[in-house]
């Protein structure tokens, strides 16, 4: 009966989790009084998971079962994160496609259509991860806007208001006029092919030089075309028709729409060149404002000809330099991108919409005196893509200083990066980390718990709904209407989930009194690279400043998963890769043994087919053992309780413990790939390949692979859990669905007792054996026998294996194998490492082969001498690609090696 991979994995979960396998206290018979904890990432609720999470959940339930089965008090955390923007952003589109504005529903109706989303996408997501065959504690399953999770927001917001860190202010800030303000990694910088703008700034009354002339070609900062008398700015505010007399410098910019927000015009004070100008007047075209001329260091003299505008409240460099000069700040366009008074007649217009309108009417004026193709980085919004724009906005920010314990916390090896490199890349971020914007205008979130009362007092409360106010005793009070950032509440998420600020909301139901004391700090945690800084360096710091400890000792980044050509996978590409298709095609097993043996400490992942189709496979080569193992018994007995006697045994079980130190020792030090690749190894070339065929000559062998397979079984379990369980139970006669014991909640395997170490001389023995098998097998070949049975085989070496000789002459297909100590003439000879095997060539026709054999000689010595010209050819060397040089060389060192392969075939055959 095959096995049925869609019913078996459908069937077992179910009763995993019926019989609570997954929560803390499942292995409480095995227990060796230690704690493991890892807190799942939490999924948006937004939609599906994709193959990126398939990879981290892997990984994570393979050192949850690992732990587990090995006697620790195991939590794997799970839960989902409301996901602010993301999930307003959806909620608000499927409103608009029924022709309905947020607005008119008011804010909690709105978020009641929020809840019923969150409820919907929520069990489609749980549903993939338990296909995926995970094992987190799902009675703990949290959500970060559930009663407890809001109380522990409420208790961090107020800690770091009452401790300075958390400040309200008028600070420049990423602004999407869609989804309001951002923090620095939410905005996703890319190439964008635009338009450099080079416009025209005339000079005021009295601001002429004794230049005639000043800069080259126009540029970035060039001033040119200094001649002639100069005009009054006031009479001719708003035309450039004397221009050709008028003298003016020349800026450029990639956004028009924003000059109308310059406050001066900057040069360095140690410029020879513009020293003349510091001081002086220019004029705005089409508004005739005047703006001064300034001096600033921030200037690069060596960029363009060091002339800049400057834009104070639309520029991230330009804000700093207003505040120092205490320059004006003129904001240009609302909080939805619209152009407002001070931009003349372009008011009401959007901003990006007005670009080419402005552009026009600046031409046509004479204010333009080039328009050029550019290219530059512009940023966008990660979640809706909306342009980004620089805007001064009164926002909540957490102050930097933050992060100054967990940095140092961190440098004291308190917690430890996998791969090793990424502590630079935390360090680098993390000391050069501005204060961090909190407050996003949304409704769907945590709302920020502070309140204003018409006294004129503002306070941060725990409280949800406070009475009253706490100085003026009134009621007359209102919340702040903006909302946290969603990894504010994601960033208490270690600690959170063990009931920490979480009141008496949800004790004794989703957390525990003990949790913190056993489940914190975190034993790791496993995630993408990726979201290093937008998650994890803010769970090191806001976890650190509430308890004063790091939430991680050991923090495991994977990289990327993309397709079988390395291109990142996404949806405009055609290649994204939905897990659950590939379970439904291969299985969850294959795909997650699949990403494991891919999964190699920084390296990019490249997923393919090909791959799955490695591990389908696998999965048929154990199975198909197992068939053959139950042909010879119908059940086994645990290994601990199977004496091992014969020799045969004795090798595989030997193989076997160093396959579980491999194991055990690479999954400690997470490397995954290493460690499923052992078992690979072990399973496919040691047990299959060898001991069942092996086996064939020694039935008294049997039972004891068969103890031996059961415990592999065990081992493969973190990796594959569901075939496991189903062999393990088909190998011992026993059935899950009757009530026997999981392996997943049964010891995992330590180097036998039987055998503390390895049995060095019956490896060495067996080795041999095989050793020989594949030296009579290549003699065999060479006379054209390689599947024939033959009468004799002779073999000469320094050990003697006559002990042996069954398993020999039945894979060797020999009757009869002698045993020698000088050469034999008149044979084949094949030669290996450690021993020599001889076929007689009495009987055989040996004409046919040699004259393929002589064929195959002249055919290589032709291809040899062809190659060996080519590159002994100095013109051709010189001339050639390295490709095709490359290629060339690795020809003729593959030549070559068959060439002495075939005149050793002649040589065995008399003909050399």
């Amino acid at each position: 009966m095959a096995y049925e991979a869609g019913q078996i994995e459908s069937k077992y979960y179910k009763i995993w989790e019926e019989r609570g396998h997954f929560e803390t206290d499942a292995n409480a018979d095995i227990a060796n009084g230690k704690s493991f904890c890892i807190m799942m990432p939490p999924p948006n609720v937004t939609g599906v998971l994709h193959i990126g999470h398939a990879l981290t959940f892997t990984l994570q339930d393979i050192m949850t079962r690992y732990k587990r089965m090995d006697g620790f008090k195991t939590l794997w955390q799970p839960g989902l994160d409301h996901a602010g923007i993301a999930t307003q952003n959806v909620v608000e589109k499927q409103l608009l496609a029924q022709g309905i504005k947020k607005e008119e529903l008011g804010r909690e109706k709105f978020l009641e259509r929020v809840w019923e989303w969150k409820e919907k996408s929520g069990g489609q997501i749980v549903y993939q991860m338990r296909r995926l065959g995970i094992s987190p504690a799902w009675s703990r399953e949290r959500f970060t806007m559930d009663e407890g999770l809001k109380n522990a927001v409420r208790e961090a917001f107020c800690n770091l208001y009452e401790a300075g860190l958390i400040v309200r202010g008028n600070y420049m800030v990423n602004w999407c006029t869609h989804d309001g303000a951002l923090s620095d990694v939410e905005v996703e910088h890319k190439a964008n092919k635009g338009k450099l703008y080079h416009l025209r700034y005339f000079l005021c009354e009295n601001s002429s030089s004794n230049h005639s002339q000043i800069g080259g070609e126009a540029d970035l900062g060039v001033a040119q075309n200094f001649a002639g008398a100069v005009n009054n700015c006031e009479q001719n505010s708003s035309s450039a028709k004397d221009a050709s007399k008028r003298p003016y410098i020349v800026v450029a910019t990639t956004r028009p729409e924003t000059y109308f927000g310059d406050t001066a015009v900057m040069v360095n004070p140690n410029d020879e060149r513009y020293k003349d100008l510091i001081g002086k007047f220019v004029e705005l075209p089409l508004l005739g404002r005047k703006i001064k001329i300034i001096a600033d260091e921030h200037v690069d003299m060596s960029f363009g000809t060091g002339v800049v505008k400057v834009t104070p409240a639309h520029d991230t460099n330009d804000y700093e330099v207003g505040n120092r000069h205490n320059l004006e700040f003129i904001t240009i366009f609302d909080e939805k991108g619209i152009l407002n008074e001070h931009c003349g007649e372009f008011k009401g217009l959007e901003r990006l919409e007005a670009r080419d309108e402005i552009a026009g009417k600046l031409k046509s004026k004479g204010f333009v005196e080039k328009i050029e193709d550019y290219e530059n980085q512009v940023g966008y919004c990660y979640r809706c893509k909306n342009v980004v724009e620089p805007y001064i906005s009164k926002q909540w920010f957490v102050k930097s200083e933050i992060a100054k314990e967990a940095i140092e916390r961190v440098n004291k090896g308190q917690s430890e990066f996998y791969p090793s490199h990424w502590i630079n890349s935390f360090n680098a971020w993390m000391r050069e980390l501005k204060d961090w914007c909190i407050s996003r205008q949304l409704w769907w979130g945590h709302q920020i718990p502070v309140f204003y009362c018409e006294c004129g007092h503002e306070w941060a409360d725990r409280c949800e709904k406070p009475s009253k106010c706490p100085k003026c005793g009134g009621a007359n009070f209102a919340q702040d209407p903006d909302v946290l950032d969603t990894w504010f509440s994601s960033g208490l998420w270690p600690i959170s989930t063990l009931g920490w600020g979480n009141g008496t909301a949800l004790k004794g139901s989703k957390w525990f009194d003990t949790d913190l004391k056993e489940f914190y700090p975190n034993s790791m945690l496993i995630t993408g690279f990726d979201i290093l800084f937008f998650w994890v360096a803010r769970m090191m710091f806001q976890s650190s400043q509430a308890v004063g400890e790091l939430p991680f000792k050991d923090i495991y980044l994977h990289a990327l998963v993309k397709d079988k050509d390395g291109k990142k996978m996404s949806k405009s590409s055609g290649n994204v890769v939905d897990p659950l298709e590939k379970i439904d095609e291969f299985s969850a097993d294959i795909l997650r043994f699949t990403l494991t043996m891919l999964c190699v400490q920084g390296r990019d992942i490249r997923m393919s087919d090909e791959a799955m189709v490695i591990s389908r496979n696998f999965t048929n080569k154990i199975y198909n053992a197992s068939r053959f193992l139950l042909m010879n018994a119908s059940s086994f007995a645990n290994l601990e309780q199977s004496e091992v006697k014969t020799p045969l045994g004795a090798y595989l079980l030997s193989r076997f413990n160093a396959c579980v130190a491999e194991v055990r020792k690479n999954i400690d030090e997470y490397r995954f790939n290493d460690a499923a690749s052992a078992i690979y190894r072990f399973l496919w070339n040691e047990f299959c390949d060898w001991g069942i065929e092996l086996s064939k000559a020694d039935k008294s062998a049997v039972a004891e692979l068969g103890s031996i397979f059961k415990e592999s079984m065990k081992l493969l379990h973190p990796f594959m859990p569901f075939i496991s369980e189903h062999l393990w139970h088909e190998m011992s006669g026993t059935s899950l669905e009757s009530g026997a014991k999981s392996v997943m909640i049964m010891r995992y395997p330590v180097v036998g007792e039987q055998n503390e170490s390895q049995n060095e001389k019956i490896e060495k023995l067996f080795n041999l054996v095989i050793e020989s098998i594949v030296s009579i097998r290549r003699a065999k070949a060479v006379v054209d026998l390689g599947n024939a049975k033959i009468t004799k085989a002779f073999l000469r070496g320094d050990t003697d294996l006559s002990e042996f000789s069954h398993f020999i002459k039945l894979l060797a297909k020999c009757e009869s194998v002698e045993f020698i100590s000088e050469i034999k003439a008149g044979c084949v000879r094949d030669v290996s490492e450690n021993v020599e095997s001889f076929i007689e060539l009495a009987g055989i026709d040996t004409a046919p082969i040699l004259k393929r054999l002589n064929a195959q000689k002249t055919k290589l010595e032709k291809e040899i001498a062809k190659l060996e010209n080519m590159l002994n050819n100095e013109k051709f060397v010189a001339n050639a690609p390295e490709s095709v040089l490359k290629t060339n060389q690795e020809g003729l060192a593959t030549a070559k090696a068959k060439f002495e392969k075939v005149c050793s075939e002649l040589g065995n055959l008399g003909e050399i």
